[in-house]
This record gives structure tokens, sequence and C-alpha cells, in this order.
């Protein structure tokens, strides 16, 4: 059952943001005016919300009639993580994990790929402000619980994440059935970061120009391609098994 928190109202929204609450996503009104809605648009774009424009009858659902003003923001029910502090604390020693999600929208994908992170030791999950799955119920109870265990990163895009986690000598490795290389093959005993596409489209081009390794998991049977929460599970256990 969906159990998402809304909050609505332009001034209330904006006292969430002044106040850091965790703000999942923002709901704006078409074409809306206004001096309050522009300082709600500055300060939503100020602190990187994904942002919605949409019409008015979406907003009178999610604010079930109520005096939304043309703007209701959903409520992460799990506080975001900072990627650079994390990459700051770590151990230069330690042979850690990283899990770059670039485009996965289905959040029973989300929850089960966030439940596998948690069981392989994953040290923080990274997901874009736009285009990524909500963290919801459905992706809470999905994870088993995995949502509130493990660091949740956010990011402008995941190619920023890429080029950081290059910068901290992390070899970044990234899923696509274009590699003509297994990921048997290559050495994962070493800090890593692992970029995850979508379904879709697979990881973004100009993100894959710039990783370190592509590789794939060899495909036997007629089916052309995984879910990528199956692919991801497999992924993450060759680099636990490489390891052991």
């Amino acid at each position: 059952m969906e159990t998402t928190e809304y909050i609505y109202g332009i001034r209330a929204i904006l006292e969430a943001l002044e106040s850091n609450k965790n703000i999942a996503k923002v709901y704006l009104l078409k074409e809306s005016v206004g001096v309050l809605m522009g300082q709600l648009k500055a300060s939503v774009k100020q602190h990187n919300i994904a942002t919605s424009f949409v019409p008015v009858e979406k907003l009178n659902h999610l604010s079930k009639n109520g005096n939304h003003q043309g703007a209701v923001a959903s409520i992460s029910p799990v506080a975001f993580a900072e990627l650079s502090t994390i990459l700051e604390n770590r151990s230069v020693e330690q042979k850690d994990t990283y899990l770059l999600l670039d485009g996965i929208t289905d959040v029973r994908n989300f929850g089960a790929i966030l439940r596998t992170a948690a069981c392989t030791g994953v040290s923080a999950v990274i997901i874009p402000e736009k285009g990524a799955a909500p963290i919801n119920a459905v992706a809470i109870k999905t994870s088993a619980g995995a949502a509130f265990n493990i660091p949740i990163c956010k990011v402008n895009h995941i190619k920023d994440a890429v080029f950081l986690m290059q910068a901290y000598g992390i070899t970044t490795i990234g899923a696509t059935e274009k590699s003509s290389d297994l990921i048997y093959d290559v050495d994962l005993n070493q800090p890593l970061a692992l970029i995850m596409g979508s379904e879709e489209r697979g990881i973004n081009p100009s993100t894959l120009k710039v990783i370190d390794h592509p590789i794939k998991l060899p495909m036997l049977g007629t089916i052309a391609s995984l879910n990528v929460s199956v692919a991801c599970g497999a992924m993450l256990y060759e680099i636990t098994r490489q390891r052991l």
C-alpha cells in the first residue's frame, strides 16, 4: 500500500526546505506564476530537489483536494547521505563497493537492489536527482528494510559520481551488453563502483564513455537480457566471491 507523506501549500513547502526536511520531489502547477511561487522555484532549484510540472487534477489528488496553492511536495522516509562525506571518511585500505543506479525507475527493482546491496556489503547506493525510483513504501517493503540500513546518496548526474569515484582512486565498472569482457575476467578485488543502467536504455552513453571497464554477464539462452535487479545481484556476488 502506498503510504507516501505529502505536504502542500507554498509557504509550508518553503518552511520544510528551510528546515532541511527530507523532501523527495516537488509537484508544481503548470505555468504557475507569482512572487511566492518564484521563491519556491528558486529554493527547490537551490536544494537540488526533483520537480515535476503537472495539471491541477494531479495536485488535487495528491493533496486530497486541499488548498495546495499550486504546490505539493512528497516527503522521503529516509535521510539522504552526502557522497563526498562518505568518500572523505573512507579508509584507503578498504576494498569498498559503491553502487550507482543510472535510470532505475521501477520501485520493486530498486527495493530488490537495495536488499542485495545490503547483503553484499555495499558502502553506499548513488542515484540521480531526476529519473530515479522514489523511495516509497513499496520500495522499502521490497528492500526488507535495507533502505534504512545502507547510505543512499543523490547526485545531479551519475557521470558526476563516476568522476568523483575515479578521483578517489576507485575503479568504475559498468554493466552493458556492448562489452566484450565478462565480469568473471575482470579483477574485482579492489575498491569498485558498479554502475547499472535502466532496462530500457542501459547506462547513459555519455556515462558509459568515461567508466574504466565496461563488463557483462554471459547470456547462453534465447532471452537477450536479465531483469536489472537479478543482473545487479549476480554482479555484486561475483565481486563478493573474488574477495572471499
